[in-house]
Formats: structure tokens, C-alpha cells, sequence
């Protein structure tokens, strides 16, 4: 069974869409840690609401951003995590975490990528004058909200949305998608060619070559 661990910073919304998508059988995976780097961080008390492990690992306790990643993967890999989910994790990822599990981290952003990367896509999205916006999953890589993209959802952006609306519309598609994301993966069903992201069918699993 897929083991999955979590990076998050904040309210864990998509957090509770992948918890969900498990209890409800769509995902086979069990969510083994959920890791913040803020101390009251809300996505840790949904955690352990569920019974799931949580904890805050503090960036300043560690001498660098790559000896915090160290410690970030040592706490994955003793729960022997196969994939990591970034769900509103607000930090950007070294070098030295993407090598080590490269094609095996997920992050979620609130556009359509590869417009509007980095804080406030909503707000930038609104300054542009897009009539769609919408959200992405991707695996993560060494850039900002650059990965290869595996699910895109579009909504239209209305006449009068502000900030808030834009993305409340947004996160709706959000907690469709990635727990999709995460479904397809566990399920062997991804497979990544260079800069895109190949869905197979059922027959054609990984798993089965």
C-alpha cells in the first residue's frame, strides 16, 4: 500500500481532500506523517483528529535550509514514505530534497500553470484580466511551480470576483484533483516523459509491465 507523507504550512484543506479520498476507499494509501513547519500550523490538529501522526519541525533549529531538509526526509523515511504531498507548504524545495525524491513529490498550485507561479496567483490572475483561472497539480522540481504537470482544472474568473471568490471557486477544483492526483499514482498510472506527465490506462500500468 502507497505511504504517503505531508508538507504543509496552514489550514490543511487539501489535506482533508486526500484524508477523505482514503477513508473513503478511493486512494489505496495510508497517510503515514504530516509535517509543518509553523507550530500551530491547523493542518496539525486535523491530523491528529484522524489519528494521523503530526508533527512541527522548526527551520530555525537547524543550521541550514538543507540540514532542515534532512531532517524533513530522515522523519519520511522512517515511516518509509513513498509519496510526499505539498499541500500549502510555503517553502520552496532544495536541490538536495528533489534529488532524493525526485518523481515522488506532488504540490498543488492555484492556477493554470505555467501562468501565475509564486505567492497571490489569484490576485495576479485579477490584475491580468483572465477570463479562466483555475489550479494545478504538478510534481515538484527545482524551480517555483515549474514541474511537470499531471491535472489541470479551469473555472471561469467573474465579473465582480475579488481575491477571495477567485479562490474559493478554485479550491473547490483543488480537492477534486489532487486526491485524483494521488489515485493515479498509487495506481501505477503515471509516468513521467521529460516535461510531460503520461496517464496511463488501467492495462498499461506500470505495475504490470
Amino acid at each position: 500500500m502507497l505511504k504517503i507523507g505531508v508538507l504543509a504550512s496552514g489550514r490543511g484543506s487539501n489535506f482533508q481532500s486526500i484524508v477523505d479520498s482514503v477513508k473513503r476507499g478511493e486512494i489505496e494509501a495510508r497517510i503515514e506523517l504530516v509535517i509543518s513547519d509553523k507550530r500551530k500550523a491547523m493542518v496539525l490538529k486535523r491530523a491528529r483528529k484522524h489519528g494521523i501522526d503530526a508533527i512541527f519541525l522548526d527551520p530555525g533549529g537547524f543550521s541550514s535550509r538543507e540540514d532542515f531538509e534532512k531532517g524533513l526526509s530522515q522523519k519520511f523515511d522512517e515511516k518509509g514514505v513513498d509519496l510526499v504531498l505539498m499541500a500549502g507548504f510555503m517553502r520552496i524545495l532544495s536541490t538536495y530534497f528533489i534529488k532524493k525524491h525526485r518523481g515522488r513529490i506532488m504540490n498543488i498550485h492555484p492556477s493554470l500553470l505555467p501562468a501565475f507561479t509564486g505567492l497571490k496567483p489569484q490576485k495576479q490572475a485579477l490584475d491580468y484580466g483572465v477570463k479562466l483561472s483555475g489550479c494545478t497539480v504538478h510534481f515538484a522540481d527545482e524551480g517555483m511551480d515549474t514541474g511537470p504537470i499531471i491535472l489541470q482544472a479551469a473555472v471561469p474568473v467573474r465579473e465582480g470576483d475579488t481575491e477571495e471568490t477567485l479562490a474559493e471557486r478554485i479550491l473547490k477544483e483543488e480537492h477534486l484533483i489532487y486526491p485524483e492526483a494521488v489515485r493515479l499514482f498509487s495506481r501505477g498510472l503515471l509516468k513521467i516523459e521529460g516535461r510531460r506527465v503520461k496517464i496511463l490506462k488501467e492495462t498499461e500500468s506500470e505495475d504490470n509491465e
